[in-house]
């Protein structure tokens, strides 16, 4: 397919303003979405996420979400190697990454069109391109430039040539270096961001290095927004309201580090891999400095088995992993089932299966998670829905796995663990933090399993309690702790472990309904898709349509009134990032369906006709397109819910 067939023809046939600015007027606006790409290496990414600070500083909804390449260091200058960041900027509260991208500065013109083929760019979108690639001395370099420009102009893209390593030289001997940084200043002109907020952030960014090395990008910030002040003839301003109370910019990762310390838990066990290894690495940084540690094992079995290790010793141990380490994990967790070892797992999910697609965006492991491990081996499912539920999770997570005994998993996925958003700085708790360990002598006769008939929940032995000492293994037992192996002792610890789950699922409220309570579509979702379902439904309840949303925290146990509130709507159906037949394909009926994760877990527990709507596009599912899917919905023949 050639680059010209690539690149479709857009409303827009604005021409690039190249007049010197002047006094030029402010264009008011109620968002926009900002990208920054680059090959790998350039500090696109490090741009992004300081633009995004540097607005929520001021008062900006924000929402950044990383564009990072499937390989760690592709090859400069190819179509798949884009590296950076995407930035929607509001005046109100933002919770996703939102639609078609406004503005675009690229360091060179094949990362850009990568952008372009996806078709994540908005029609007439402005591109700020460095022009440096035009007189490259490789002559097909030069000639790929030319050619690519000229479709991007014809195609209606308001394209402006920037000379920002000519401009960087100027100020840094090494342009690739600074490249990053005088974009930023580009941008701060563009969007009339507080120039000393965004010194104040370099100074926090490069904090760690020289204090030559803070002055020469705060050079760099200045050499861009000074030159976009000279050159361009357009200004933005997104009117901005500061927090009354103080706030936090974290991604999803870091999101999920802070819970774990406010939790209580004193030991991450976990093995590298995309995309969850940063949560760990945030650990790392600050994790001993209370009094935690973090070990990183020779695999993710080890990392699991070394978890359940330091568990079983007497606190809550977590580890952190992505979909294909989940799975090596499993075995390990029937082994915290079995022996009922309080555990919380977090699974930051990709795309999948086997390698699948790691640093793109799934919720594919979500029955992976509720029946995995083989044999009945119940768990508590969680899901957070946005970056600050990542924080809370966990430490409900931790509450729940000690007080149940029982492992948790913790759903996040890539869309959640690189995005950036601010949230009100928490207020800690003396009510998260587990209590000190219990290890006073137990009554004479305790047994170690001594499973109560109604709730299925016994004491926990810590090692070394005096009255406590019995044999633990993963095979089947009695309530002391003994191999058994007769129908009667297997089956009443495994009905003993069951009943954990519904003891919990009476102790959940029932989750509010985003919208009306009644209506004509319910939309149901779980994890990082909350925020795009939710504006997409804000926007249509504001045009009259009667439809709402519910999202799901618990996946295992399922909180009370769920049913109730289904029978409400004229019709339900999921939004998911995993995958679901589609019914127009000739040869799908409903005799060979496969449903969605969730709505296969609906339509089984409460036998209401859910329907459902998925992609697995590997990015996150923007607000228009669930827009479009709910009106298809609303359009369809009435149906009756059961």
């Amino acid at each position: 397919m050639s680059e010209t067939s690539l690149l479709q023809p857009v409303r827009s046939t604005a021409s690039p303003a190249r007049a010197p600015a002047g006094n030029k007027a402010i264009t008011t606006l109620s968002e926009a979405i900002v990208e920054v790409i680059s090959d790998s290496g350039e500090g696109a990414q490090r741009c992004g996420q300081s633009l995004g600070a540097i607005a929520a500083r001021m008062g900006n909804g924000v929402w950044t979400v990383e564009i990072i390449p499937a390989e760690i260091r592709p090859p400069a200058r190819s179509v798949a190697g884009a590296s950076g960041n995407r930035i929607r900027l509001g005046a109100r509260r933002i919770t996703n990454g939102g639609n078609d991208t406004d503005l675009v500065v690229a360091f060179n013109e094949q990362v850009l069109l990568g952008r372009v083929r996806a078709g994540e760019l908005k029609p007439g979108c402005v591109i700020l391109l460095e022009s440096m690639w035009r007189e490259d001395a490789d002559p097909a370099i030069a000639a790929s430039y030319l050619q690519v420009h000229g479709q991007l102009v014809a195609a209606g893209y308001q394209v402006h040539e920037i000379p920002m390593e000519r401009e960087c030289r100027a100020v840094v001997r090494d342009a690739k270096r600074g490249k990053n940084m005088f974009a930023l200043g580009m941008l701060c002109n563009l969007y009339s961001l507080d120039m000393q907020l965004a010194r104040d952030q370099i100074a926090l960014t490069f904090g760690k290095k020289d204090a030559a090395v803070v002055a020469s990008n705060v050079k760099l910030l200045e050499a861009g927004y000074d030159w976009a002040e000279r050159h361009f003839d357009f200004k933005f301003r997104i009117p901005a309201q500061r927090a009354t109370e103080p706030q936090i910019v974290v991604n999803g990762n870091t999101a999920l580090a802070l819970g774990i310390l406010a939790s209580g838990m004193e030991v991450c066990a976990m093995y590298p891999i995309t995309p969850a290894t940063s949560a760990s690495h945030y650990l790392s940084d600050v994790f001993e400095k209370v009094g935690g540690v973090v070990h990183q094992a020779e695999d993710e079995i080890a990392a699991c088995a070394f978890a359940i290790g330091a568990s079983y010793a007497g606190k809550c141990t977590v580890t952190i992993t992505s979909g294909p380490g989940y799975s090596l994990k499993q075995e390990a967790i029937g082994l915290a089932v079995m022996g009922e070892i309080p555990l919380v797992v977090v699974n930051v999910q990709r795309g999948g299966p086997s390698t699948g697609q790691p640093t793109k965006a799934e919720q594919g492991d979500l029955l992976t998670a509720v029946f995995g491990s083989h044999g009945d081996a119940p768990k508590v499912v969680m899901a957070a829905g946005t970056i600050e539920d990542c924080f809370y999770s966990v430490i409900t997570a931790r509450k729940i796995a000690e007080t149940f005994n029982m492992v948790v998993v913790v759903l996040s996925d890539a869309n959640l663990a690189t995005s950036q958003q601010p949230f009100p700085r928490p207020r800690f708790s003396e009510a998260w933090v587990a209590p000190p360990i219990d290890q006073s002598d137990l009554p004479a006769g305790a047994k170690p399993y001594d499973w109560e008939s109604a709730t299925g929940l016994a004491r926990r032995f810590i090692p070394g309690q005096a009255g406590g000492m019995h044999t633990l293994t993963g095979l089947a037992h009695d309530s002391l702790s003994h191999v058994a192996y007769d129908p009667e002792s297997n089956e009443n610890s495994i009905h003993a472990r069951s009943l954990k789950l519904a003891v919990l699922q009476k102790t959940l409220k029932p989750p509010p309904v985003f919208g009306g309570d009644d209506g004509d579509l319910l939309v149901v979702g779980w994890g990082s898709t909350r925020g795009a379902i939710e504006e997409a439904v804000e926007g249509l309840r504001n045009e009259g349509r009667r439809v709402s949303s519910l999202h799901l925290a618990f996946l295992q146990p399922m909180a009370p009134g769920i049913k109730e509130i289904m029978r409400r709507f004229g019709k339900v159906m999921t939004i998911e990032s995993n995958w679901s037949d589609r019914p127009d394909d000739e040869i799908i009926d409903e005799t060979n369906r496969r449903y969605s994760a969730l709505a296969m877990l609906l339509r089984a527990r409460y036998l209401v006709d859910v329907d459902c709507w998925s992609e697995v596009r590997g990015q996150p599912i923007k607000p228009d397109t669930i827009r479009r899917v709910i009106l298809d919905k609303l359009a369809q023949p009435q149906g009756s819910v059961p």
